[in-house]
Order: structure tokens, then sequence, then C-alpha cells
């Protein structure tokens, strides 16, 4: 599977990233990658078409394999075959990037620490404490 890459993304991000599988289990591979990804892809079809949207799922056990996205800025999920698929493209931004369990829970438990602070300190006032 060829893999272009546009910038440089030492994050482990795909963003930027252009697949072009070579075989069903490269595309395979891809198309689970893509599904994987917190962010808008472009599909390139056999047709020429190109379909930018978001992948929300996909039966690759099917014995007709297809991929369900909903297209960037319309209403209706589109379906496509995999067989279809010429190459994938991450080009929209990737909404997780760079963010991490540790952090959020750093972030939270800095939270709730604040919180206790507050009630704290409001209890003391009142004096409660």
């Amino acid at each position: 599977m060829t893999d272009s890459k546009y910038h440089n993304s030492d994050d482990g991000s795909r963003e930027g990233r252009a697949f072009r599988p070579a075989t069903p289990a490269e595309l395979a591979e891809a198309v689970d990658h893509a599904f994987d990804y917190r962010g808008d892809v472009t599909l390139t079809l056999m047709s020429g078409e190109m379909v930018e949207g978001y992948i929300f799922n996909r039966n690759p056990a099917s014995p007709r394999p297809v991929l369900k996205l909903f297209p960037k800025g319309k209403p209706e999920v589109r379906e496509i075959p995999y067989t279809e698929v010429v190459s994938i493209a991450f080009t929209g931004e990737d909404t997780a990037s760079g963010k991490s369990w540790e952090a959020w829970a750093a972030k939270k438990e800095s939270e709730r620490c604040a919180e206790a602070q507050k009630v704290a300190e409001a209890a003391s006032a009142r004096g409660h404490l």
C-alpha cells in the first residue's frame, strides 16, 4: 500500500496521509484505519468521483464488503462497496490528535481538586469548618 504523507506528524496521527491500496487485504486495512480515524476522509472511487465524509461503519466480513459514511455537507448516509475505493486520504482534522487518556484524567483531577477547594472555602466562610 503506498502512503504519501503531506506533512510531518510526529504524534502518530494519519492526518494528511493518503493510501492507495494495491490488494484487497491492504484496502481492508486502510478502511479499518479510516474507520478508527476521528476526522473526515476523502475517498477516490473507480469512477473518478471523490467523496469526502466521516466513516462511521464498515462490514469487511460481508460477501460484498461495504463502508458507510456521512458525506460532508449532506444529510444522507452513503454506502460504498470496498471494490469501488481506489484511494483513501485522511483530509479532515484528527479531532483526537495529541489527546490522551492521561491528559484527560489529569485535567479532570485538577477540576475536581479546584471544586473541592471552592466547597471547602464556602463551608469555611459559613463557619462549618
